[in-house]
C-alpha cells in the first residue's frame, strides 16, 4: 500500500483550469466551481482525477474515478472480505478481488459502548449483493449506525448496477417466511446486525463467525435501547430442525445450514419447534423501482436525485465524505472520495456533496460512510496492486465492511 498525494499535489499548482478537461475524461462534465485537477488513465474505460474544491468551511480536495459502464472491459462489483461481518481495508479488498479501483462502501456497525458484553459486528447498515448474490438486507431505520438519515430516506436505499449494466438508485426489501407443518411467519431479516422487535432473523455462511448477540440489542427507534431477555435460536439443516439454543450464539455457520434468531414474539414461535421438524426458509431481496435483478448494490442513501438535491439535506456539519454520483441515463459513475489531509479536513457538508456531484453533471447521487473510513485506492500504469490516492483522516485505512471495485478484464 502507497498513500499518494505529493506529486500529484505538486502538480496541482501548474494546473490548467478544470475547463480545459471538459469533453475529455468526464465527458463534458462541469466542475465545482473553481475547480481545477489532473486526470491519469486506470483502464480503458476508467481514470483518476483530484481537484481542490473551494468550500464554505476552507478548501477541500477531492479524488475522483470515472467509470464508464459502457466499455465492454469495465464492471463493477461489491468489495467485501468473504463475510458479512468482518472489516478489511480497501486496497486489501480491491487487490484481493483483482480490482483496479475502489471506494469504501457503507456505514457499519463499528462500536457497542451501549452494549457492555456485545461483540460489535461490523456488519454493513444496508443490503448488499455481490454478483448477483443477496448478501444481507437493511437493519431498522433506529438501528442505523452512522449520522441521523436525511428525511424521506432509509436503511433499505441502495446504489446499485443491474443486469442491464446501468447504475441507479433503488431500494431493496426482504421478502422473506420461515414455513413449518403448523404455520408461516415472515422473515424479518437477513445476515443483519440488529433484526426487528418481535421477528425471527435468518444467518446463513455469508455472515461469518462473529456472535449473533447483537441482533437482539436495541429497539425498532432506538439504537442503544437494552438487549431483549426474551430470546431462542433454531439451526436448520438439510430443512430440518437439528439444534436448539436459548440465545443467539457465535462461530460460523455451516454451508446449506440456516440460523433463525428470534426475539420477543419470534423467540416464542421459534421454541414450538422440535428436533427433527421440517422447517423451510426463504429470502429475496425485492427492488421498488426497476424491477431489474441487480448484480450489485450496496446501502448508503441519496443525496441528489433527477439534479435535484433531496429536501433537508444538512447544510453546516462538514467532514470527510465519500460519495457516489450516477450520470449519462446510469452508463457512467463517478466515484468520489476527500481527502483527509490536516490541509483540507474541513472537508464538505452533505448539501456541498449534492452540490458537487450535480457540477460534475451526476443526475443522481448517493452518500457513503465518511470520516476515517473514506478510502480511494487505484493503480497506477503497470503497477501490481493499488495504491491509496487519498489521505484517510484517521492516518492509515480504516478497515471497511464492503465498498465499489471497479474491474477491467
Amino acid at each position: 500500500m502507497a498513500l499518494r498525494g505529493g506529486r500529484f499535489r505538486t502538480a496541482l499548482t501548474v494546473l490548467a483550469a478544470w475547463s480545459a478537461l471538459a469533453g475529455s475524461v468526464l465527458a463534458g462534465a462541469a466542475p465545482a466551481a473553481g475547480a481545477q485537477g489532473v486526470t491519469a488513465p486506470v483502464a480503458p474505460g476508467v481514470s483518476y482525477t483530484e481537484f481542490d474544491i473551494p468550500a464554505a468551511k476552507g478548501v477541500t480536495h477531492a479524488h475522483v474515478l470515472t467509470v464508464d459502464l459502457r466499455a465492454p472491459r469495465v464492471r463493477v462489483d461489491l468489495l467485501h472480505p468473504g463475510a458479512v461481518a468482518a472489516r478489511a481495508p480497501v486496497s486489501r479488498l480491491a487487490d484481493a478481488a483483482g480490482a483496479v479501483a475502489g471506494v469504501n462502501g457503507d456505514f457499519f456497525d463499528i462500536t457497542e459502548s451501549q452494549h457492555p458484553g456485545v461483540e460489535a459486528t461490523g456488519a454493513s447498515v444496508g443490503p448488499a449483493v455481490a454478483g448477483g448474490h443477496a448478501l444481507k438486507a437493511a437493519v431498522p431505520d433506529g438501528q442505523r449506525f452512522g449520522s441521523a438519515l436525511p428525511p424521506g430516506t432509509t436503511t433499505r436505499n441502495v446504489l446499485g448496477v443491474g443486469v442491464d449494466r446501468r447504475a441507479r438508485l433503488d431500494s431493496l426489501t426482504l421478502d422473506g417466511s420461515v414455513r413449518t407443518p403448523d404455520g408461516v411467519i415472515p422473515l424479518g431479516g437477513l445476515n443483519q446486525y440488529a433484526l426487528p422487535e418481535g421477528s425471527v432473523g435468518a444467518f446463513t455462511s455469508d455472515w461469518g463467525g462473529v456472535s449473533r448477540a447483537r441482533a437482539v440489542c436495541g429497539t425498532d427507534t432506538e439504537r442503544g435501547a437494552p438487549c431483549s431477555d426474551d430470546t431462542y435460536e433454531v439451526t436448520v439443516a438439510h430443512g430440518r430442525v437439528v439444534a436448539t439454543a436459548p440465545a443467539p450464539g457465535s462461530g460460523p455457520v455451516a454451508a446449506g445450514s440456516t440460523v433463525l434468531v428470534g426475539r420477543e414474539a419470534g423467540a416464542r414461535w421459534l421454541r414450538e419447534l422440535s428436533a427433527g421438524e421440517p422447517v423451510r426458509v426463504r429470502h429475496r431481496l425485492v427492488a421498488a423501482r426497476s424491477g431489474i435483478p441487480y448484480r450489485f448494490a450496496l446501502g448508503g442513501y441519496p443525496v441528489l436525485v433527477d439534479g435535484r438535491p433531496l429536501a433537508g439535506l444538512d447544510d453546516k456539519a462538514s467532514a470527510v465524505r465519500t460519495a457516489v454520483g450516477v450520470r449519462d441515463g446510469g452508463r457512467r459513475l463517478l466515484l468520489l472520495a476527500l481527502d483527509g489531509d490536516p490541509a483540507f479536513r474541513s472537508g464538505l457538508t452533505i448539501a456541498e456533496v449534492a452540490d458537487t456531484m450535480r457540477g460534475l453533471g451526476a443526475d443522481d447521487a448517493f452518500s457513503l460512510d465518511g470520516g476515517g473510513s473514506s478510502t480511494l485506492v487505484a493503480r497506477e500504469a503497470g503497477a501490481p496492486a493499488v495504491g491509496v490516492r487519498n489521505h484517510p483522516s484517521g492516518g492509515a485505512e480504516r478497515p471497511v465492511p464492503n465498498g465499489i471495485g471497479v474491474f477491467s478484464r
